[in-house]
């Protein structure tokens, strides 16, 4: 077993050992990494099993020990404490293992032998609307979970589910027949607009009444109010590619499903659910009550599936998305990387989709939560006007601050500089948001994310950096080259190059970058002591040189290809 998980070959092996021990059902096995010294991993299921079994978690632990094979692997394992089963791998098994990584251009992860079909909802922006700071987190947290999802091995269909329909638009067009009806428009245009639009619908009964119509107009497919419609949503999706390749995501004009796009099927919808006998009248309004979910009264909580005045809220499209992705497209899993407070409606579309049939067993549907990006202030992130932060302004701003870090390097063309500045701007601020459980809120901050210290993208393409710089002067071929654990820190690189599959397995399994993110820092961090402590250039000894040269190239591959995985590029000069 040269690659693959190795947390989860020592569970299979574990696993198969209980089955002489018991004839019950065990639970997951779960190997772990152990923060014990001398210990590489550590099991403690023998200490869940004790009152099932009746017996001291020590003596199950000696039981599974006796019976378990990790000869070829790891040294027997150890008992210690109240049952735990601890492992240490065998060096000659690192050094052959690391060697091996040498060839291999996925460093030893193994793509899923059960591929999943994938239709993965994120950015989603609104259409006359520029994008702001908090579109950042849906869309950098979604490219990167697309690129582990790939990596693995699945089918992964990006759904850019824009918002490019309804209310807003009739508005938008009965604002632009008012005042500006030829075009052409900007997207900063069109922001403004909005907000006029906005203001007069709110004031203006009569426009108010026009916009309704308008909309109608829209759904009926009125061609000279679909041609205003056309105009816009071109515009917009302009703004956001520009968007999208200054951050370097992977979203592109025909990943766009917008809600536009599933307007024809709304009716289909309501007769399906009316059918299947799942719709109530409510005030008027078609409704669906998912079982389980409740308002602050008690009462029963609905999804408003078509309003009383026969129009559709976002409701009716979520629900028509789901049963088109799943009934059209054959996919297995949704998955929706939308914020937290998103987390009851999506509940309830899922409820409602199994209940009529669109979602089944071999289905899987999944809300992919985040917290919100603040500003310093602990705020949501606002200009000094009291706006929302343009992104485009504000990816400009990283990319300036960056190019202040690199303040006094004439060893830098003109062209490097720039693109080195943009590398190292676009990535602290896609590591920053990435590098924190994606489920709580994190503050903004310039300093933090730019620093050369800690765990920031700089730091790890500064590493990057310093590794090429030291296989730059080897200028040597590695074809061949062996690794020889001979140090401490020497075997402690070898065991984190080796750990490289189970941060993807954590980082894509729970959907979870930021385990991604903490094991490149930890394995940099591994890598600098192992540099301080082994001389690489200098070493003495038959084969030392090439291999401390190789542990490097590996290194730098695995900072690479991890950081490749989050959106993030690697410099070979900083």
């Amino acid at each position: 077993m040269l690659f693959g998980d190795v947390s989860e070959e020592l569970a299979r092996r574990v696993a198969e050992a209980l089955r002489h021990v018991t004839d019950i059902e065990p639970p997951a096995v779960l190997v772990r990494v152990s923060a014990r010294s001398g210990v590489d991993y550590q099991c403690d299921l023998a200490m869940s099993l004790g009152k099932r079994l009746g017996k001291p978690p020590r003596e199950i632990a000696a039981d599974i020990a006796l019976r378990l094979d990790v000869a070829d692997l790891a040294e027997p394992p150890e008992i210690a404490g109240p049952g735990f089963l601890n492992f240490t791998l065998h060096s000659s098994w690192l050094e052959e293992r690391t060697t091996a990584l040498n060839g291999d251009p996925r460093l030893g992860a193994v793509a899923t032998r059960r591929p999943r079909r994938i239709a993965l909802d994120y950015s989603g922006p609104n259409a006359a609307k520029e994008m702001h700071a908090g579109h950042l987190r849906s869309t950098v947290i979604g490219d990167a979970i697309a690129r582990l999802l790939r990596f693995a091995g699945h089918d992964v269909i990006p759904h850019n589910h824009l918002g490019d329909w309804g209310t807003p638009f009739g508005m938008l067009i009965e604002h632009l027949r008012d005042e500006l009806p030829a075009g052409p428009y900007t997207i900063g245009d069109l922001n403004g607009f909005y907000r006029a639009a906005r203001s007069k619908f709110e004031t203006d009964e009569d426009f108010a009444n026009r916009s309704r119509e308008r909309v109608v107009l829209l759904q009926r497919g009125d061609e000279e109010t679909l041609s205003s419609w056309r105009r816009m949503v071109d515009e917009s999706t302009r703004h956001f590619t520009h968007v999208y390749e200054l951050l370097g995501i992977g979203l592109s004009s025909e990943d766009v499903y917008g809600e536009s796009f599933y307007n024809p099927f709304l009716a289909a919808v309501v007769d399906d659910l009316t059918a299947a006998g799942l719709t109530e009248i409510s005030d008027g309004a078609v409704c669906v009550f998912p079982d389980g979910f409740r308002n602050r009264e008690g009462g029963p909580l609905p999804l408003i599936v078509r309003k009383r005045d026969g129009g559709y809220g976002y409701a009716a499209t979520d629900l028509a998305t789901l049963r088109y992705w799943t009934g059209q497209r054959d996919v297995t899993d949704l998955l929706y990387v939308v914020g937290t407070p998103q987390a009851q409606h999506l509940a309830m579309v899922f409820a409602a989709c199994r209940a009529a049939g669109w979602l089944r067993e071999e289905h899987r549907a999944e809300h992919i939560g985040f917290g919100s990006v603040l500003g310093e202030d602990g705020r949501a992130m606002k200009t000094r006007a009291g706006e929302s932060v343009r992104l485009s302004d504000l990816l400009a701003e990283a990319v300036a601050h960056a190019a202040g870090v690199l303040d006094g390097r004439g060893d830098l063309s003109p062209e490097v500089r720039e693109e080195v500045a943009a590398a190292i701007g676009i990535g602290a601020v896609k590591y920053a948001d990435l590098s924190g459980d994606r489920e709580r809120d994190y503050v903004f901050s310039w300093e933090r994310m730019l620093s050369k210290n800690g765990n920031t993208s700089v730091y790890l393409q500064y590493a990057h950096a310093r590794i090429r710089s030291v296989l730059a002067k080897a200028d040597q071929d590695l074809t061949g080259a062996r690794v020889l654990l001979g140090h401490p820190a020497e075997r402690a690189l070898a065991l984190a190059l080796a750990r490289f599959p189970e941060a993807i397995g954590a980082a894509t399994a729970g959907y979870l970058p930021h385990k991604l993110c903490t094991y490149l820092y930890e394995t940099a961090v591994v890598f600098s002591r192992f540099y301080e402590q082994c001389p690489v250039l200098d070493a003495e000894g038959p084969g030392v040189r090439d291999s401390r040269l190789l542990l490097a190239e590996l290194t730098a591959k695995t900072l690479t290809l991890g950081l490749s995985l989050l959106g993030i590029s690697a410099p070979a000069r900083l």
